[in-house]
This record gives structure tokens, sequence and C-alpha cells, in this order.
């Protein structure tokens, strides 16, 4: 079971436009399929760029570089949010656990302190 088929992790419709982009992304970005076909569209780049007789990006590849540059600059931004996204998916596990022990202690009569401690 993945955690989005958790009960203690909020999924689909409970999730805003910005949650469901972040989770979107991090599998996107984070799969070997897309580094299959980053590396696909790298060599088809400098391919084409390099053997035809006007590529429009000739050879040290200016325009590819500017595109990288950009990409590297937005890969931060997009590593933070997606580490921000999975903290929020470990904190609702995390309460959801923690409730959930809380209820079986309440339903098993063991002692609990008021932080929700044995």
């Amino acid at each position: 079971m993945g955690w989005h088929e958790h009960p203690g992790v909020r999924a689909g419709r409970d999730l805003t436009r910005g949650e469901r982009a972040a989770d979107l992304m991090r599998n996107g970005m984070g799969s070997w399929a897309f580094v299959g076909g980053f590396c696909l569209f790298m060599a088809l780049w400098m391919g084409v760029n390099a053997l035809a007789a006007f590529g429009w990006d000739r050879y040290p590849f200016i325009l590819l570089n500017l595109a990288l540059s950009t990409l590297a600059g937005l890969q931060g931004a997009i590593l933070l949010i997606a580490a921000k996204r999975a903290d929020q998916i470990s904190a609702e596990l995390a309460t959801h656990d923690h409730q959930l022990l809380m209820r079986v202690c309440e339903h098993l009569g063991v002692p609990t302190t008021e932080g929700g401690e044995r």
C-alpha cells in the first residue's frame, strides 16, 4: 500500500492544486523514464545541431547552455517543494499513527500523560 492509499494522508481532491503539482513533479522528475528521456533529448539536440547543415544552435550550443542553466536554477526550488511535500506526508502519517496509538491505549486502559505519552 502506498502513502496515497493510507487513511491518515490526504489524497486526491483533498489536496490543493500546489500539492498535486508537487506530487506530480516529484514522481515525474524522480523517475528513470525522466532520466532516460532527458539523456535522449540532449543527444538528439546535440546530434541534430552538430550534424545538420543549418542547425538552430550550432556548437558550442549556446541556446542549450541557456536552457540547462535555467533548468539548474529551477531545480533548487523544485527540490525544496518536493521535500516540503514529503515532510507534510510524513507529518500526516505520524499524526495518524499517534492518534491510532492513543485510541488503542484508551481501549486497553493503558494510562497516558497529557502529551499522549505512555
